[in-house]
C-alpha cells in the first residue's frame, strides 16, 4: 500500500487517498477531464499548467506509457487524481507504468479517491483550489490565495524549431503551450512549420516569409497576455490565421472581443460542437476554462460553432482578415478526429491568398 495522502478542497472538504507519484505536497487549481482514453496526452498537455487534474474515467494506466504519444517534452500539470491505477498495463507499445512515469516526471498523484463525488462538487461549485498533503491541512490561507499566473511564459519554448519539408506552405506557429500533434497535422499535409516562442514579435514572425500564422493552445487566463494580444493585432490581415483553443481566445481579444472564466470549463474528448450554418454536430476534444463572449465579436466576425451542451462560443470566422479560430482541438491525438478537416481549410486559405497575390 502506498503512502496515505489528503486532498483538501478550498471549501474545506477533505478526501483521503494514497500517493503513487512524486513524494511532494502541492497546491493547484482542481479541474476534471472526461476523456476515457488519452491520459498520456493529458499528462503532457501544457494547457494543464498549474492544475490538479482529476480523471472521471475510473481506471487509468491500463495501456501504460508510450513516450512517442507525448504532446510535449514533459508533464506540466501540478498533480493527478484517479479512482484506480493500473499496475500491470497490457499493450505491445508500453514502455513503463503510469506510476513510474509520474515519479520520473516529479508529478504528485493520488488514487483511491471517489472521483465521482469530486467531479460533482466541481460541477456544482465550480473550479476551486485544492492541496495534496501528507498530513491533514489545518490552515487554508495559502490554499485559498493560490492563482495560476504567468502560465504562457512558463510553458512556451524559448527556441525556434523547424520541421517538415521545404517547398510546402510555410506556417509560423506561435507556441503558447502547443500540443505537438498540431505540428504533426501540418507536417503531414506538407507544411514547413516554424515554431516560435510566445514572445516572438510580429516583425520577426513575418521575416520568416510565412504563408500563414498558427496560434496554438496554451494555459491560463487569456486576458493576462497583454503583450501577446498586442502583437497578434499587428499580424491581423497580413497572412491567413488559424487559432486553436487559447489562440482562439487571444485572437478574439486582439479583434476587440472579450473573454471570461467558465464555471468549470470543458475538458475531455466528448464535447459536442454544432456547426451554426449546417446544423451538423461534431464530437471534439477540449481543454479550456475560459470562453470567448459571443456578443463581443459579432461586429468583427461571425460565430461558426457553438457548444451543443451550453451554447458557448466554439468558433469564429473573420472573413475580412482571412482568419478563423476554434475553441476545440481539431488535431486531437487519442481522438476524436471529426474536425481535422479544419487544417485542410487553413491550407486552402493559404493557397488562395498566394494565388490572389500572384494575380495582383
Amino acid at each position: 500500500m502506498n503512502k496515505k495522502v489528503y486532498l483538501t478542497l478550498e471549501n474545506g472538504k477533505v478526501f483521503e487517498g494514497y500517493s503513487f507519484g512524486a513524494d511532494r505536497e502541492v497546491i493547484g487549481e482542481l479541474v476534471f477531464t472526461t476523456g476515457m482514453t488519452g491520459y498520456i496526452e493529458t499528462l503532457t498537455d501544457p494547457s494543464y499548467y498549474g492544475q490538479i487534474v482529476t480523471q472521471t474515467f475510473p481506471l487509468i494506466g491500463n495501456y501504460g506509457i508510450i513516450l512517442s504519444d507525448k504532446e510535449s517534452k514533459k508533464c506540466w500539470l501540478t498533480a493527478y487524481v484517479v479512482r484506480e491505477k493500473c499496475d500491470a498495463p497490457s499493450n505491445f507499445r508500453c514502455e513503463m507504468t503510469l506510476e513510474a512515469f509520474l515519479k520520473e516526471q516529479g508529478i504528485p498523484a493520488v488514487y483511491g479517491v471517489d472521483t465521482r463525488e469530486l467531479t460533482r462538487i466541481v460541477r456544482e461549485a465550480g473550479v476551486m483550489n485544492a492541496a495534496i498533503t501528507f498530513r491533514p491541512l489545518t490552515d487554508l490561507t495559502a490554499l485559498k490565495a493560490y492563482r495560476v499566473k504567468d502560465a504562457v511564459k512558463a510553458v512556451s519554448s524559448g527556441k525556434v524549431r523547424e520541421s517538415g519539408e521545404e517547398g510546402g506552405p510555410r506556417v509560423v506557429l506561435y507556441d503558447f503551450g502547443a500540443k505537438q500533434n498540431i505540428v504533426r497535422e501540418l507536417v503531414k499535409r506538407g507544411c514547413r512549420v516554424i515554431e516560435v516562442p510566445a514572445t516572438c514579435t510580429a516583425e520577426e514572425a513575418l521575416a520568416y516569409h510565412p504563408d500563414g500564422i498558427m496560434l496554438t493552445n496554451g494555459p491560463g487566463d487569456p486576458a493576462e497576455n497583454v503583450e501577446v494580444v498586442e502583437n497578434i493585432r499587428k499580424l491581423i490581415g497580413k497572412k491567413p490565421i488559424l487559432g486553436i483553443c487559447l489562440g482562439h481566445q487571444l485572437f478574439a481579444l486582439a479583434m476587440g472581443g472579450q473573454t471570461r472564466k467558465m464555471k468549470y470549463g470543458h475538458r475531455g474528448a466528448n464535447q459536442p460542437v454544432k456547426d451554426v450554418k449546417t446544423g451538423k454536430v461534431f464530437i471534439s476534444s477540449q481543454n479550456h476554462g475560459y470562453e470567448v463572449v459571443s456578443d463581443s465579436v459579432k461586429d468583427v466576425g461571425s460565430v461558426t460553432f457553438v457548444n451543443a451542451n451550453d451554447g458557448t462560443c466554439e468558433g469564429v470566422e473573420y472573413p475580412a482578415v482571412n482568419a478563423f479560430t476554434v475553441q476545440f482541438h481539431p488535431e486531437a491525438c487519442g481522438g476524436p478526429h471529426d474536425a481535422n478537416f479544419l487544417f485542410d481549410r487553413f491550407i486552402e486559405n493559404m493557397k488562395k491568398e498566394n494565388e490572389n497575390a500572384e494575380e495582383k
